[in-house]
């Protein structure tokens, strides 16, 4: 996915985040898996977790880096799931923990580090790529 042709934002302070991550909501509603793209440190799970607040998540969102996948609740009683593939170290990972139940169960799936498991994605995934520069984040979509 290009990045060019997405939608963007400009993040300057944190108080900018609710809205943003509810404009991306809607503008991606046809989609259910987010794959979100940063370097360390970039703020993706700063963003997820203000994504599940959007969706009316009401436990505390933190990284599931050790556990590879949380589960919340979302406003609607519907399952939310985070995913951290950071310290997996093959796709086969992924398949031992039965993502495509997660993935293709029709729930809202945010995936940090997609890149370890770039083949398994679902082709409508939409892409979230999150580039700091200083303190501003600059917040691109593309579906």
């Amino acid at each position: 996915m290009d990045i060019t042709s997405g939608i963007r934002w400009i993040c300057e302070k944190q108080e900018e985040l609710p809205r943003i991550a509810g404009e991306l909501l809607g503008e991606a509603a046809d989609h259910r898996v987010f794959s979100l793209h940063g370097a360390m440190g970039a703020g993706k799970t700063t963003f997820i977790k203000e994504l599940c607040l959007r969706l009316g998540v009401k436990e505390m969102v933190a990284s599931p880096t050790f556990n590879i996948v949380n589960e919340y609740v979302s406003g609607t009683g519907d399952p939310v799931y985070h995913f951290d593939f950071y310290r997996i170290k093959s796709e086969s990972e992924a398949f031992d923990l039965g993502y495509e139940n997660y993935l293709y169960s029709g729930n809202y799936c945010f995936i940090e580090w997609p890149e370890k498991i770039a083949s398994l994605l679902p082709d409508n995934h939409a892409k979230v790529v999150i580039e700091p520069e200083g303190e501003t984040r600059f917040i691109t979509l593309c579906v």
